[in-house]
């Protein structure tokens, strides 16, 4: 195998200008992966963002992870395998089946993200040729209306004096439902009736409180409530939609093929947010996009919070080849990241508050210097110690601060 192909990955975290808080967890650096792969003369980036309270996973297990990946194979069959065959493999079987790797949500996403940019370069295809359609309207809008979300660091007042336009509001839920209460009430005075409100309880809500919080939403003119109860609580959650109110939306119940089919089948919400880290990467979120259509569910396209680059693009790529979502999330990497650690930023219309499709080819992002202390490991094809730590400033010798909790420990076969 030529000396040109390998892989390297990136452990991103990046200090957010500004933090972000909800009841599941306050975060204030970033904490993605990123991986480039590097065979016959194309590269590719993919990302992946784990939260241990969603998938299990964290930034540590997927390294760990990834160490026992056939990388090897991989490289050889994007070198050999025609490019367009094994695009439409993977768009009809996803990543896992495709190449015969299994491992958890991140995991796949990492991985899947980084091989999707990789065919979309070579083939000189966009991002939306880059994920499935099924299902999918036929019309393509030119941009797209982004939700604005208002955490518990940021007060109702300087929301809606500083967040507008609002096309649709995600309001993170306190501790408190009076405060809930209250900031409803406030953005209802100021907007009135013509966009949706939605509150994202995170998990934070017992069930024997829940149906009062959900009535006292519901009559200060909320619309949505996402993810109230605790992860999985299907029998519970189909009672609360019962019992009238604000449509029920899930997010961390929903990971997996198999748990939105079980939240079809036990009656426990209106709609799922679709997110491409949390669900395995770009293709098994589009197929889980049509598999809540033909379940008689909507959806919403959402990200997790502090993506740091083709997590953006390949959520937009999704959310402009299913254009029916109820709403799309643009993250924030704008207000998060003064620097970003790739090329070029992706960008949002804060005027308008829309995004636009992903330039292309692939994702259409690079990593730049400010990637390059952070790379954590790096594999060439062909070498029998596997995983390496990477060089001091990174695989292509740049040389900047050393960002703190830089480097895991790399990890080979040898002392597996």
């Amino acid at each position: 195998m030529p000396e040109d192909a390998g892989a390297t990955l990136y452990r991103v975290r990046t200090p957010m200008a500004v933090g972000f808080d909800h009841p599941a967890q306050r975060r204030t650096r970033a904490d993605s992966l990123l991986l480039r792969l590097d065979a016959g003369g194309t590269s590719g980036l993919g990302e992946c963002a784990p939260r241990a309270y969603v998938t299990g996973e964290t930034t540590a297990s997927v390294t760990e992870a990834l160490q026992d990946v056939p990388m090897d194979a991989v490289l050889r069959r994007l070198r050999t395998d025609d490019p367009a065959a094994l695009l439409a493999a993977l768009l009809d079987r996803g990543f896992a089946e495709t190449f015969g790797v299994r491992g958890g949500n991140n995991l796949l996403c990492l991985l899947e993200t980084a091989v999707l940019d990789l065919l979309g370069r070579r083939l000189g295809l966009g991002g939306e040729g880059l994920v499935p359609r099924d299902g999918a309207p036929a019309a393509r809008p030119a941009e797209l209306p982004v939700s604005q979300v208002l955490d518990l660091g940021l007060g109702v007042e300087e929301f809606l004096d500083t967040r507008g336009p609002f096309h649709f509001v995600k309001v993170k839920a306190s501790r408190d439902i009076r405060r809930d209460v209250r900031t409803v009430t406030a953005i209802r005075a100021r907007l009135g009736d013509r966009v949706p409100v939605l509150v994202d309880a995170n998990m934070s809500w017992t069930p024997e409180e829940a149906p009062g919080h959900l009535t006292a939403l519901r009559d200060h003119g909320t619309d949505y409530v996402e993810e109230p109860l605790a992860k999985g609580s299907w029998a519970d959650l189909a009672r609360l939609r019962a019992h009238g109110g604000p449509r029920l939306m899930l997010d961390e119940s929903v990971c997996t093929p198999g748990d939105l089919m079980t939240a079809v089948a036990s009656k426990a919400c209106d709609l799922v947010n679709i997110r491409v880290a949390k669900n395995g990467g770009p293709v098994t979120a589009g197929k889980m996009i049509d598999l809540a259509r033909r379940g008689g569910l909507a959806f919403q396209v959402g990200v997790q919070v502090a993506e740091v680059g083709p997590l953006i693009t390949a959520g937009r790529a999704l959310a402009f080849a299913h254009a029916d979502a109820v709403t799309v999330e643009a993250g924030q990497s704008d207000r998060f990241f003064p620097e970003m650690v790739v090329s070029p930023r992706p960008a949002v219309d804060r005027a308008a508050n829309t995004v636009s499709p992903p330039p292309g080819p692939g994702f259409g992002l690079e990593p730049n210097a400010h990637a390059a202390p952070w790379a954590v490991l790096c594999h060439r094809a062909g070498d029998p110690a596997g995983w390496r730590a990477a060089a001091p400033g990174g695989p292509d010798g740049h040389h900047g601060a050393e960002p703190q909790d830089r480097r895991p420990a790399s990890r080979t076969k040898e002392h597996a």
